[in-house]
């Protein structure tokens, strides 16, 4: 028997998808949860396999959720699993019932069962704090750099074709961590529901895809995949345009840089927020685009 009162099932009851993401559209509607977790689900990586919703209804509006997810990584060159806390929201026209903080304690007694660590990113991180979640200072990574533009080149994944698609599923099965500090392995969902919309570049003398971003002659990083990790040279050997700085969103220790850090908000107010166990304080990173929930 079930020992929670809010967890849910997406495998038991068909409808639970639709209700969920229809309550993700009402409080969420400038993200298109819906837009890109049907294209993870062309992907192969249904967000329905990965997430755990706890769920409150009236009659059957979904009014309440939390998810989990499991993220494994490697924090300072230590595997691990930790729990992300997603989807968090109430209707607006049930806020200010205690239900909120009723789902959360039952996730909150799920979570502590199984992880030493839950992360979750938000612009609100009062919502958080008064369940034990502590904001953690990020930094981004600026290198300066002087190229006329690449000759090796990449090449743009089409998420249509099958064999790019096994492509992307085989690298993210067997990706190296892009950092030892804080690297994500072996996770497929919120990758592709963070990416899966977004170009993603291969180079295939590499056999590396890149999340990348090029504004004018700044080359924004986001995450690679790949089972080694290159140096930032030999990326931007295979970057066409010219460029004098790279924006790096991730600990850049295993790409053979010069970087400064300096302390910044992914997307100008995403927070992250950590609780139980986590050795980064005072370190110096970034928790990846791909990885954020």
């Amino acid at each position: 028997m079930n020992q929670y009162r809010f967890q849910r099932s997406f495998s038991k009851d068909p409808t639970l998808s639709s209700r969920l993401f229809n309550l993700l559209e009402v409080v969420f509607p400038e993200i298109g949860i819906s837009n890109a977790a049907e294209c993870a689900r062309k992907l192969g990586a249904p967000w329905e396999e990965a997430s755990t919703p706890f769920m409150r209804f009236q009659d059957d509006l979904a009014i309440t959720h939390v998810g989990v997810v499991e993220i494994p990584m490697q924090l300072m060159g230590e595997m691990v699993t930790v729990g992300g806390i997603h989807g968090v929201c109430t209707r607006p026209e049930f806020r200010r019932r205690g239900y909120y903080r009723e789902v959360m304690q039952e996730v909150l007694d799920y979570c502590d069962k199984r992880y030493k660590t839950l992360v979750l990113t938000t612009a609100q991180p009062e919502l958080y704090e008064p369940f034990g979640f502590r904001v953690v200072q990020e930094h981004v990574f600026i290198s300066k750099c002087n190229t006329l533009g690449g000759t090796h080149g990449l090449r743009l994944l089409n998420t249509n074709n099958i064999d790019d698609v096994k492509l992307l599923h085989r690298l993210l099965e067997t990706r190296e961590p892009v950092s030892h500090i804080l690297g994500i392995v072996k996770e497929k969902a919120v990758f592709c529901v963070n990416e899966g919309s977004n170009p993603l570049h291969y180079a295939e003398d590499l056999d590396l895809i890149l999340c990348i971003e090029i504004e004018n002659t700044k080359l924004k990083l986001f995450d690679l995949l790949g089972t080694k990790i290159c140096t930032l040279e030999d990326i931007l050997k295979r970057i066409p345009q010219p460029l004098t700085e790279v924006e790096i969103y991730f600990s850049p220790e295993r790409l053979n840089a010069e970087v400064q850090a300096f302390p910044h908000r992914l997307n100008g107010d995403s927070l992250l927020m950590v609780r139980g166990e986590f050795p980064l304080f005072g370190e110096k990173f970034m928790l990846p685009r791909s990885t954020r929930c």
